[in-house]
Formats: C-alpha cells, structure tokens, sequence
C-alpha cells in the first residue's frame, strides 16, 4: 500500500489547460487516473508505466490529454478542455494485469481524488 497525494484541479473555461500531479509514498507500477462525473460511473482517462514508457489513453481523450511520469510522480496534462470533462479526477496506482490498466479492478491505491470544472 501507499499514499497518494494529489493536486492541480480547478476551474477554466472551455479550450483550456489544467495538469494534474500525483505522488506516490512509495515506489508502484502503473499509475493511472480516473474521473468521475455526476451521476456517472468511474471511467479511466489514462495509465502510464514506470518510466512512461507504455501511456494508454481512454478514446474521448486522446490527442487532448497527455500522461507522463517521473520517478513516483504522474501528471496529466490536460488541454483543449471541454465541458463533458468535468469530473472529479482520482489518481490511481497499482500492478494492473494486461486487461485492466485501463479499468479499476487493477489499481489498489486510490488518492482523494481533485475536481475540475469546465464551462462552457
């Protein structure tokens, strides 16, 4: 287990950036994040191997965000925002099997959670 800090939400206006960041306690495989949406279900937004080496994107962000690491750090940088990106974004670390380094079920380590807002 470790803990997972993260930062950089907030609010802007369509077309606009944010990145997020999330450091681990301790050394972890992949690191992920999620968002959740009001009154929707938990989806992932991007995963990133040690290193960076392997990124995987969710299809309704690619080309839009970009997810990195560095050491025990990921961000997520986030740009040409748009409304329906409004969530609340989780970070997520863990030793996902091949199936599931887009999906929950593979991450056992979940930091607070950080809220953007996008308006039109």
């Amino acid at each position: 287990q470790v803990r997972l800090t993260e930062s950089g939400g907030g609010s802007v206006q369509a077309g606009g950036s944010l990145k997020l960041s999330c450091t681990s306690s301790g050394y972890i495989a992949y690191m992920a994040f999620f968002r959740r949406a009001p009154g929707q279900a938990r989806e992932a937004v991007a995963a990133a191997s040690p290193g960076g080496v392997v990124v995987l994107y969710a299809d309704s962000v690619k080309g839009r965000f970009t997810v990195s690491r560095d050491k025990n750090t990921a961000f997520l940088q986030m740009n040409d925002l748009k409304p329906e990106d409004t969530a609340m974004y989780y970070c997520a670390a863990g030793s996902p099997g091949d199936n599931y380094k887009l999906h929950e079920w593979g991450y056992n380590n979940w930091g607070q959670g950080t809220q953007v807002t996008v308006s039109s």
